[in-house]
């Protein structure tokens, strides 16, 4: 008989009440909403994300957490994201805004806390003619 193997995702428990039950959050949920929150900052052009994130990207299927990692710890967040900025913005003022928002998203949806939020450039993006 082959024995099943279960892949468990990396999850965080937000609330636990005997009474009604326990509510859960997967890592990759709170990467998503730490992608959408700094993707909503003018000057951001697009996450950036390895080989494997960009070809997905491009056969057009979404990968919302692309450029972003999470490592939650006792519910207190920590946050990676790369990211490609437009050209012409102030990067440290962007990522200030980045930083900001991303913190105030995870805190205010999941509870939980975020105690750093850190950014990398990895492209400056063009506006292509036409936009």
């Amino acid at each position: 008989m082959e024995e099943k193997k279960t892949v468990e995702r990396e999850s965080v428990t937000i609330y636990d009440d005997d009474s009604i039950g326990t509510v859960r959050i997967a890592d990759e949920v709170v990467a998503i909403i730490a992608g959408l929150a700094a993707t909503e900052i003018e000057g951001v052009a697009s996450m950036a994300g390895n080989i494997t994130n960009e070809l997905v990207g491009k056969l057009g299927m979404k990968n919302l957490s692309k450029g972003v990692k999470v490592e939650v710890l006792e519910g207190v967040v920590s946050v990676d994201l790369t990211l490609n900025i437009k050209y012409g913005y102030n990067i440290p003022e962007t990522c200030e805004k980045v930083q900001k928002r991303v913190k105030a998203a995870i805190e205010n949806m999941t509870g939980l806390e975020a105690s750093d939020v850190n950014i990398s450039i990895a492209d400056v993006e063009m506006e292509k003619a036409g936009q």
